[in-house]
């Protein structure tokens, strides 16, 4: 009985709460987001020249918009996540509203209404949606984990998001898609049956081929013609000089602040496109080590996500890590021409004030969680 009870006490002292935040995280935080600014100076000082008279034109909004997100970020830490879920309700309808309200009093740019201003800030209210979904999403599996058996119960949750979904869809149909599949991912992982949600995918699928094939003549079709012959349309050009970036950088590439294609030939080269420049300037090499800190930053996200105290701390952190991924993803599918174009920024290194400023809050939410993580020691 002595020894039974001094290894249950040995397996408690193994168990220990970690009261510091994940560091390793913040350095990688730090180094993409460096990176970044690096990157997009490079990318879109001719452009900056051009329009604004200033070079820095755009790494100055960028730099500024990181700092309101890093004091974001320690708010955050500060803060217990816990509270999140009192307001998870609250703030996925305020998200949507902000997002239906656009589509009135929204401020237009390249044909889309995605800002609105209050007084002189401007901000996208569909960035505010990716982490309201997810906050909503943690807080109600959290709450019913053993209801998440039940297909009729996931499906339930999954079109609950579809008012936010459909709003931003209207004008924003790539974020809506991070949406959606950010949603999916979490309830996906909730569930312990896989079955269903294979066959939901397959429904998915068809449902987005009758969609596209329903759609002749539209613009939707235009884009997919678009993405298999770039070369025959106009609206190819971006593409094209994408392309052209990313075939003229070779191995190593021609070297930092030496592009060719961000001098006029690449539209906005600091959005969407800005994985060419440095598939450009850095070569393949320098494309595989941004690809690498990505993966890293997501096997730090897991590692929280399994050590994390509670589910929703879990579920939070599963949430961030799928926003990053699919945004990692479809970003680089896109200038690749993988897949038809779609207006999704490269996190930490595109161009956006809200955009970069939504994702380091979000870091400060998953460094919240990591405060608590049980490791065995």
């Amino acid at each position: 009985m002595a020894e039974e009870a001094n290894t249950s006490t040995k397996k408690r002292k193994r168990a220990k709460t970690i009261k510091y935040i994940d560091y390793t995280l913040l350095l990688m935080i730090i180094c993409l987001l460096g990176f970044g600014l690096v990157m997009l100076y490079s990318t879109s000082a001719y452009n900056a020249t051009l329009k604004m008279n200033d070079s820095a034109y755009y790494l100055k909004k960028q730099a500024g918009a990181a700092c309101l997100g890093f004091i974001l970020m320690y708010i955050c830490i500060k803060m217990d996540y816990h509270i999140f879920m009192k307001f998870a309700g609250i703030g996925y309808i305020v998200a949507a509203v902000l997002c239906l309200a656009v589509n009135f009093v929204g401020t237009s740019s390249h044909g889309s209404s995605r800002w609105l201003y209050i007084g002189p800030v401007s901000f996208q209210p569909s960035e505010l949606a990716k982490i309201a979904v997810i906050l909503y999403i943690a807080a109600v599996i959290s709450k019913r984990p053993k209801a998440m058996r039940q297909l009729k119960y996931n499906i339930r949750l999954f079109a609950s998001i579809l008012p936010i979904f459909l709003v931003v869809a209207y004008n924003n149909l790539s974020t809506a898609i991070i949406i959606a599949g950010i949603a999916f991912i979490m309830i996906f992982v909730s569930s312990p049956k896989y079955a269903p949600f294979v066959l939901m995918v397959i429904g998915l699928a068809l449902v987005a081929a009758l969609f596209v094939l329903g759609a002749k003549g539209s613009y939707r079709m235009e884009r997919i013609q678009i993405w298999l012959n770039p070369e025959d349309y106009d609206s190819g050009y971006q593409t094209l000089q994408g392309l052209y970036a990313i075939g003229s950088g070779g191995l190593f590439g021609k070297g930092l602040g030496e592009s060719i294609q961000k001098l006029g030939f690449v539209p906005e080269a600091q959005n969407d496109m800005i994985f060419s420049i440095i598939c450009e300037e850095l070569g393949l090499f320098g494309a595989i080590c941004v690809i690498l800190m990505y993966i890293l930053l997501l096997w730090r996200f897991l590692l929280i996500a399994t050590k994390a105290k509670d589910m929703f701390g879990s579920y939070l952190v599963i949430g961030i890590m799928a926003h990053i991924a699919l945004q990692v993803i479809l970003n680089i599918a896109v200038v690749t021409n993988t897949i038809p174009n779609t207006g999704i920024t490269l996190p930490f290194i595109s161009y956006g004030g809200t955009s970069i400023m939504i994702l380091i809050a979000e870091m400060g939410v998953a460094l919240s969680v990591s405060k608590d993580m049980q490791v065995d020691v």
